[in-house]
């Protein structure tokens, strides 16, 4: 088999694992640790990069595995009831409900032990991030996370498409949501029983790749972690996206393909991956929402001559072309206060420092260990011959093999490091979307709540999510109606004091 050579510009090899650990060479020290399981890349304990780690580190790790739809509520009830709290919650961002959490003072403030952060500290200055790191205090200048670190962002997902279907049919690659829908319907015509379009784990995907060419982002996604308000870019404020025209307009747009058997009657619900797979490999459906690294999987599942996915740049809607929201910082680190407790503290958190931010821990999570997932030839990663010939593609290999590239644990991403696990093709795209303008908008700032308002966000957010769910997913599948229903949901929405919301984020942002 022909081997294939990347290129990687910074690397620290690791090969003849140490326990370099705070723990030192005696006895492990031992954690409990939350992780966020998804369905597409379950966790495996006898991974290589999480046996590794423990093994260089010297540390024990008491893996409590959540399904990722449970994650968010789960950490929720520890982290307010302060009962059974694990020492360290991985993939959370001090947003949302976890303001109020912190500032109430269930989390500990990070910040406040910045000394024993050395290898975090390095990397923010390594990638210029300093600023950025300031954006993430609250009201009362403290930082409570140690957020995932990108030296650049970059587009891992989007639409993706039967590229071999516009051959086929003689259409041009989609720049528009109005040539998106050109094609589905092209589709359809052909292939009555088809549902062209489907979805990946549920709404959630979708929404945060497509709302932003609306110039929304809600739901799961929303705004500073408000899941009913949004950004404006413009005027630099938050306002109540939920009920605004830009949403009306966007639900109008998935309605019209719902209503006309474009878009997946599952929409409204999480489809398993297996489901996905099979459906877009069999051509059930030739579009969606989706990570780049699952082209692999879904190519080698299907017997379809001549089948070809391509992922394509974001596409125009009404506010330009845009896509999912990123920052250089992301979901990382948090510590419950009842660890703070703990005589160890200094220990762990030294440990889980090095543990996920040190550049051998950099190159761990990304690529796996020197000798068994790739060796090296000067500056050149040549990754083995079992990766490269993987049906699924290196990404999705080191994946689910060796828990490598893994967004729960892998804390500090390098954009050239990450593209040695691409094809060209890929490198092709992001180029493409990097010179477009403003393709991958920033995240929006995160309101610098105090206790008291913090907790009053929360009161007001949990009754107002509740009510927009129910209607988002009647609006799409029409059982109420955008024309005639709408004003009663901007009512009740009102009513539920969504206004008010908006003004406490702009007052505290």
């Amino acid at each position: 088999m022909k081997k294939i050579i990347f290129i990687c510009i910074t690397i620290l090899t690791i090969s003849g694992c140490s326990k370099t650990g705070e723990g030192g060479e005696g006895k492990p020290l031992v954690i409990s640790m939350y992780y966020s399981d998804n369905a597409t890349l379950p966790f495996k304990h006898d991974w290589l990069t999480v046996r590794t780690a423990e093994e260089m580190f010297n540390v024990k790790i008491n893996w409590e595995i959540i399904p990722i739809a449970d994650y968010n509520t789960k950490v929720s009830l520890a982290l307010n009831s302060g009962v059974n709290t694990p020492d360290v919650i991985l993939y959370q961002s001090i947003a949302g409900e976890n303001i109020s959490l912190a500032m109430n003072g269930a989390i500990v403030p990070v910040s406040d032990y910045s000394g024993w952060t050395p290898e975090w500290n390095a990397r923010v200055d390594e990638f210029g991030l300093r600023s950025d790191v300031e954006k993430l205090k609250l009201k009362d200048g403290k930082r409570y996370s140690l957020p995932r670190l990108f030296d650049a962002p970059f587009y891992d997902g989007g639409l993706i498409l039967r590229e071999d279907i516009l051959e086929r049919y003689e259409l041009p690659a989609p720049k528009t949501f109005d040539d998106l829908y050109i094609i589905l319907k092209t589709y359809k015509q052909e292939n009555p029983s088809s549902y062209p379009m489907t979805i990946l784990v549920g709404p959630r995907v979708h929404y945060r790749m497509t709302q932003p060419s609306w110039g929304i982002s809600l739901h799961s996604n929303g705004a500073g972690g408000s899941r009913v308000l949004s950004w404006d870019y413009e005027k630099q404020n938050f306002f109540t996206g939920a009920i605004s025209s830009q949403y009306r307009d966007y639900m109008r747009y998935w309605n019209k393909l719902y209503a006309e058997g474009l878009l997946d009657p599952e929409m409204a619900e999480p489809v398993n991956g297996d489901v996905w797979t099979r459906k877009m490999a069999t051509g059930a459906s030739i579009a969606t929402y989706a990570y780049y690294d699952q082209i692999g999987g879904v190519s080698a599942a299907s017997s379809i001559s001549g089948f070809k996915l391509q992922m394509y740049p974001p596409l125009a809607g009404p506010a330009g072309a845009h896509h999912q929201q990123k920052d250089r910082t992301g979901a990382g680190v948090i510590f419950p206060i009842a660890t703070s407790k703990r005589k160890d503290f200094e220990q762990i958190v030294r440990t889980i420092d090095k543990m996920f931010f040190s550049s051998e821990a950099a190159l761990l999570w990304c690529i796996g260990v020197e000798g068994e997932t790739f060796t090296m030839e000067g500056d050149t990663i040549r990754y083995s011959d079992s990766i490269l010939g993987s049906r699924d593609g290196i990404y999705k290999a080191m994946q689910l093999r060796y828990g490598a590239g893994s967004d729960i644990t892998q804390m500090v991403w390098l954009n050239a490091r990450e593209m040695t696990k691409y094809d060209s093709n890929y490198a092709d795209i992001n180029a493409r979307v990097a010179a477009m303008d403003s393709a991958i908008q920033s995240i929006p700032p995160i309101p610098r709540f105090s206790d008291i308002d913090g907790e009053k966000a929360v009161s007001l957010l949990g009754p107002l999510f509740d009510t927009f769910t129910v209607w988002d997913n009647a609006f799409l599948t029409g059982t109420k109606s955008l024309d005639s229903d709408w004003n009663t949901y901007v009512t009740e929405m009102t009513s539920k004091k969504i206004g008010e919301l908006a003004d406490m984020y702009n007052n505290n942002r």
